[in-house]
């Protein structure tokens, strides 16, 4: 499906449930578009992915929300000016759903990929009309009910009520039909009942009087008839060809031509065209007679077998009141023997588009048609040339346009195509820079509060305090020192470097987090901004693993202090420019103590702190007094080793 759906549904979904719940349905769907191009395609089964997570979201019906879709997307559309090519189609409701697929035939020259639906109009009465809707993807039912209560609504200012009277193969959520035993997919079918104010349009169409110059219309020889449309065809109640017109024979025989052209006049339409639009119907007497006002598309057949040769004679028998077809024959068959036979080896089948039209003085339908062609090159595949063409009408100048606008329109959609992979290409970097954004600033902050600090949360609020956490600095030690200074600070940074990086890889939130570090010192927390009860016995683990990590690393005259202690802080975001999440308090006084009254290669902890790892069973050796600044002599014990780990029964 085309961009432009899904831009709708993103417009009136972030209008009416918010930017939230719309993320929230993306990343439901796994959808990794954040912006959606009118042009581009996208996977058919995003719409009903997404109706099916804002159900789960929201709690409301999936088809509540196929509707509320299709109603978006005629609100989106006029944005477009689609609205006015609505309006354009008729004073009616009615006459807008006799000619809906027209309109999606016209829609193809803008959106080429766009695999459109089928409806016609099967009853109309004073109370409403029958549409059926025929389409190879299932789950949309509900989106064109939307569709067709908005356009109600909105251009034509009524109220439809919309009930299915028929449905085949339509399975809810889906987005292709189902698999026929002959392969292929099952065409989905819906017949609705469409119920609204229709007395106006019928009175319109019942009671309209015949101007008196039209009852006096003399008898139209059919030569004429063929002369004005040179590819039409005339059908009987059979659906066999009474009689077609020059421009047709000559096309006919350059697509067959090894077979004699008088097989055609008295064969069945079916074995020598194939009905392209509308889809899903059979061409039948009955269904062509009812779509009067509906644009056909069939295609000419390429070699196709008839059953047998006709003779053109028993043609020639059809009398008429209006429309006087007894010189046809005649000339068809002059036709036919003066066309030279040429190979169809190569050429382009013809598409003829236009209107069934039910004579009723000589109960024949009459195909009055021309080719599909859009530009000259298609002209000249066909096997066809300019004086082929219809002599009224605009079809001749419709293929110049298209000449000189072909290669214009191909260089624009080239262009479209390229700024769409060039917004995907920018979209995806951005992604990748929105990454390495959140990476950085959640090395600066902690990632919870710098989440409640984008949804406008004041920096200064971000400030809490925390009744118990564990707090540790560990500092880098070295012995060698050197002359040279340069190269001295250059070891220095290289030693750091390396014993921080190590240290990094043994931080895991939430059990601890690295606060900072400042010059030779490392400075991290457990408890906070996670609070972690466990707070004294991850602290343990990790300043264990970090003396062992030092020692892997077997630097020359490398080694480590390391000091921490438990108690009660206050921490938050300070700064503006560059903000960091800092801790204050007499603990992180205490724990920076233990360091610096440490030694090299040992871990000093509080006695307070030494407690608590006592009765997890790590193994401590009491150090003794130390001079603590401001807090006098405080017993202090060397970390030695971990708890025993429990065995696994």
């Amino acid at each position: 499906m085309y961009g432009m759906l899904l831009e709708s549904v993103q417009h009136f979904v972030q209008l009416e449930y918010g930017e939230f719940v719309w993320r929230q349905a993306l990343l439901t769907t796994g959808c990794k578009n954040t912006v959606f191009n009118t042009h581009q395609l996208y996977p058919d089964n995003l719409i009903p992915d997404l109706a099916a997570a804002l159900s789960a979201i929201t709690g409301k019906p999936i088809d509540e929300f196929m509707i509320f879709f299709g109603r978006c997307f005629v609100r989106f559309f006029s944005n477009f000016g689609y609205d006015e090519l609505i309006k354009a189609t008729g004073r009616y409701f009615c006459d807008f759903l006799h000619s809906v697929d027209n309109i999606h035939l016209q829609m193809r020259f803008t959106y080429r990929k766009m695999k459109s639906p089928s409806m016609q109009l099967t009853e109309v009465d004073e109370n409403g009309a029958v549409l059926v809707y025929r389409s190879t993807r299932t789950g949309f039912s509900k989106y064109l009910r939307g569709q067709l209560l908005e356009i109600a609504k909105q251009l034509y200012g009524m109220d439809v009520s919309i009930k299915v009277l028929e449905s085949q193969n339509d399975t809810p959520g889906g987005t292709s039909g189902p698999i026929s035993i002959q392969g292929g997919l099952k065409t989905v079918i819906v017949k609705y009942r469409l119920d609204f104010d229709n007395r106006e349009y019928m009175q319109r169409r019942v009671h309209i009087k015949a101007h008196p110059s039209q009852l006096q219309l003399t008898p139209v020889n059919s030569k004429l008839l063929l002369n004005l449309f040179p590819f039409a065809l005339i059908l009987n109640e059979e659906m066999k060809i009474t009689a077609v017109g020059e421009k047709m024979i000559e096309s006919w025989m350059l697509n067959n031509g090894k077979r004699s052209p008088t097989e055609l006049i008295g064969a069945k339409v079916t074995e020598h065209f194939k009905l392209r639009r509308p889809s899903g119907i059979t061409f039948t007497w009955e269904n062509i007679k009812r779509l009067q006002t509906v644009l056909f598309e069939i295609q000419l057949l390429k070699g196709s077998s008839a059953k047998g040769s006709k003779d053109v004679a028993k043609q020639s028998e059809t009398t008429v009141s209006q429309v006087d077809t007894s010189s046809s024959t005649e000339d068809t068959a002059k036709i036919m023997t003066s066309i030279p036979r040429r190979g169809s080896q190569g050429l382009r089948s013809i598409l003829l588009k236009g209107e069934m039209r039910y004579i009723k003085d000589i109960n024949s339908l009459v195909f009055l048609c021309s080719p599909l062609i859009n530009n000259l090159e298609e002209l000249r595949e066909m096997g066809l040339y300019l004086n082929d063409l219809n002599p009224h009408g605009l079809s001749r100048e419709m293929v110049f346009s298209g000449f000189s606008h072909y290669s214009r329109l191909d260089l624009m959609c080239e262009r479209e195509e390229q700024r769409a992979e060039e917004l995907e290409t920018s979209l995806a970097l951005a992604d990748s820079w929105k990454r390495q954004g959140d990476e950085l600033l959640y090395s600066m902050i902690p990632r919870s509060i710098a989440e409640r600090l984008r949804e406008g949360q004041n920096p200064h609020e971000t400030c809490q305090s925390f009744e118990e956490v564990t707090v540790l600095f560990a500092e880098v030690q070295e012995t060698i020192t050197g002359d040279d200074s340069i190269k001295y600070a250059m070891t220095t940074v290289n030693t750091l470097n390396a014993a921080f990086s190590a240290f990094d890889e043994l931080i895991h939130s939430p059990m601890a987090y690295k606060v900072e570090t400042v010059g030779k010192v490392y400075m991290a927390v457990s408890g906070a901004p996670d609070i972690n009860p466990f707070h004294a016995q991850h602290m343990a683990d990790l300043a264990l693993d970090m003396l062992q990590s030092i020692r892997q690393l077997n630097l020359p005259g490398v080694g480590v202090k390391i000091g921490f202690h438990s108690g009660p802080i206050v921490a938050g975001i300070v700064g503006l420019k560059v903000p960091r999440y800092c801790l204050f308090g007499d603990t992180v006084n205490t724990a920076s103590r233990m360091e610096s009254s440490s030694e090299t290669d040992c871990i000093q902890v509080s006695g307070y702190t030494a407690q608590k790892l006592k009765k997890l069973g790590y193994a401590l050796s009491y150090r003794g007094k130390v001079a603590v600044k401001g807090k006098g002599d405080m017993e202090t014990y060397w970390l030695q080793g971990p708890a025993p780990k429990k065995k696994s029964k």
